[in-house]
């Protein structure tokens, strides 16, 4: 049985106030949130969706979807650095009950974190392009390749790593990063979300036990909505975060204008307005995103009972992910943007760093092109064209464009 919303909040909100508290000291002096992501790992919160009955929270895909826009309102970072761990975590939950998943639940619940490395820059996630290979040896399981866009492995105990295995079958394979020959590199150089964990991973002859090889074929289905969803939660989060510094600024703003329309700027109408604006749009994004993480619950409900129709609810996730991220991306820039005409020239200054909320907002809504997704949504639309479960990157024009990296 899932927990109340009021019973999680009350549970990890404190967390995400410590984590929120020093964010802008971390952003200013670009320091990684190891720390935060322990304290989150410590609290439970990796293990949120794990049932209760194997000692996690049993949240639902929506409760999960609230808790981290209120993680990225603190730091939009955290969530996007936990970004793979929430889908690995899915897919053991997914597969079949066996021991071997049982163990996977308590290494959770021990709070192990699970990062990402699905990309290779020069090449796609799979399939001929694909170099990264895992290969059985007399030594056992071989794992051998080069990833970029390693969101959160940084932070992690284990990386999911797309492969090709010796019979050229895709393939992820579970690294530890404490093994030998895994290297996880600081060196993401993008100018927002700079603390996500989003750099290289090199893999030299890495061993990887027999157990934690999967057919790719055999992952949750409606994982590229859940990616999706994870990142509409920290665009959605950092609207949030939009709202709260435009009020706040404004509520201790001393200085007005000569041509305003009141002696404080906390009661000029027209400063009202934009704020209250503000706050409409990320009411707007937030209440999309979660949106989007009940149609992820009722796919989540089609495979556990027997008579849902499990490819029709796996069809609306992935379709409503895609709706939602073409229309949020458009209100949290805008209300970024916004922040500024509020403030004024006192907003850029750089100790504020309030120009973190656009750069942020910016990253993340470039990943998985809104324009691709549009013309996806379109084809449903007029066609009713079932939409692809899987983007990948490629060297070639006829790939999908897009990865969950």
């Amino acid at each position: 049985m899932s927990q109340t919303d009021a019973a999680l909040f009350a549970k990890y909100q404190p967390v995400f106030d410590r984590i929120g508290a020093g964010a802008l000291d971390r952003e200013k002096n670009r320091v990684l949130p190891h720390e935060q992501v322990r304290w989150l790992a410590d609290a439970g919160f990796g293990a949120l969706r794990v049932p209760a009955e194997s000692g996690g929270d049993g949240a639902t895909l929506t409760q999960l979807i609230r808790l981290l826009i209120a993680l990225a309102a603190a730091d939009s970072a955290v969530p996007q650095a936990l970004r793979g761990h929430i889908a690995f975590v899915e897919d053991r939950l997914y597969a079949p009950a066996s021991p071997a998943r049982d163990v996977w639940l308590a290494r959770f619940v021990a709070g192990d974190i699970v990062g990402n490395a699905w990309t290779e820059i020069a090449g796609g996630a799979f399939g001929p392009s694909a170099t990264t290979r895992v290969e059985r040896t007399d030594e056992g399981w071989q794992l051998t390749g080069a990833k970029f866009y390693t969101t959160g492995s940084i932070f992690a105990q284990w990386i999911d790593v797309t492969a090709t295995d010796g019979d050229g079958r895709d393939v992820t394979a579970l690294v530890s990063t404490a093994a030998t020959g895994v290297t996880v590199s600081d060196d993401w150089d993008g100018f927002g979300q700079r603390l996500s964990g989003s750099g290289a991973a090199q893999f030299d002859n890495a061993v990887v036990a027999a157990d934690h090889v999967f057919a790719f074929s055999e992952r949750f289905p409606y994982q590229t909505a859940l990616y999706q969803a994870v990142l509409l939660a920290v665009l959605a989060g950092i609207a949030v975060a939009v709202e709260r510094d435009a009020a706040g600024e404004v509520r201790g703003r001393a200085r007005v204008y000569s041509h305003g329309n009141s002696a404080a700027t906390r009661d000029d109408p027209q400063v009202q307005q934009a704020v209250g604006q503000i706050s409409a749009r990320a009411y707007a994004a937030v209440a999309t995103t979660v949106s989007v993480g009940a149609a992820l619950q009722r796919a989540w409900e089609a495979h556990l009972h027997a008579g849902g129709d499990e490819h029709a609810a796996n069809v609306a996730a992935e379709i409503e992910s895609a709706q939602a991220q073409i229309v949020v991306i458009d209100l949290v820039l805008r209300t970024a943007t916004d922040l500024f005409d509020v403030l004024g020239a006192s907003g850029v200054r750089a100790g504020k760093a309030l120009d973190r909320h656009w750069r942020n907002a910016r990253t993340v809504a470039s990943h998985n092109p809104w324009l691709f997704k549009a013309r996806i949504v379109g084809d449903w639309a007029i066609n009713d064209t079932t939409p692809p479960f899987l983007w990948t990157l490629d060297n070639t024009p006829a790939q999908k464009s897009g990865s969950p990296g």
